[in-house]
């Protein structure tokens, strides 16, 4: 399958049901129990998984946050962030958002599809992912108030059966407790947890028979 033909399936396995919280569920881990009914006054926000080709292989774009007092303070995640009353919809939030922190304008990425929503108990936001691909190498003016730097991920050594494991975390937003989680871990050392890693689970579900 060449990589049109993977990217138009991937395309098409989006429209169609979607794993959901059973696959979100195998890489989960949080700071907070989940409440039995997501608040009222849950913020939306979005974020994009940006494919891409490198080398032969589907890479997805990650991004180091900056340390700073937030939540998620120095996490690895997807682009993204909270909906602006300006925003259309939650697909541009995402757009948006990814080319505030690392330049990657919106006419450069074809939107796949969304994957399932997730609620994040600890910052209190309703989180909806997209899917997006782009045929260019991409090129980073990143935002350094928000972005310490990107990381450019091979699907298949990602979803590799080793890179799953458990680890001792502390979230920023509670910090004087740790906690053993369910994590991805990459060769470098570098600990993908929490929101970010079950959107990747449910990502690795819907797309597994065609990076393997």
């Amino acid at each position: 399958m060449d990589r049109q033909e993977l990217i138009g399936w991937i395309k098409q396995r989006l429209l169609e049901p979607l794993p959901g919280v059973a696959a979100q569920e195998l890489m989960a881990a949080r700071v907070l129990p989940m409440p039995l009914k997501v608040p009222s006054n849950a913020r939306e926000s979005a974020v994009l998984c940006l494919l891409f080709h490198k080398n032969g292989l589907l890479h997805a774009l990650l991004i180091k946050r900056m340390a700073d007092k937030g939540a998620h303070s120095g996490q690895v995640s997807f682009p993204g962030g909270r909906r602006d009353p300006e925003d259309a919809g939650l697909q541009e939030t995402a757009l948006r958002e990814m080319f505030e922190e690392t330049g990657i304008d919106a006419p450069a990425i074809e939107m796949l599809g969304a994957l399932t929503p997730l609620y994040i108990p600890v910052s209190n936001f309703m989180v909806y992912p997209f899917v997006g691909y782009t045929n260019q190498p991409p090129q980073y003016s990143l935002s350094h108030a928000e972005v310490d730097y990107v990381m450019e991920i091979a699907l298949k050594d990602l979803f590799a059966p080793e890179r799953k494991t458990t680890v001792d975390v502390t979230s920023p937003a509670i910090p004087d407790t740790i906690r053993q989680v369910k994590a991805y871990l990459l060769q470098d050392g570098t600990i993908i947890w929490g929101a970010t890693a079950m959107i990747l689970s449910e990502l690795e579900v819907v797309a597994k028979d065609m990076i393997s």
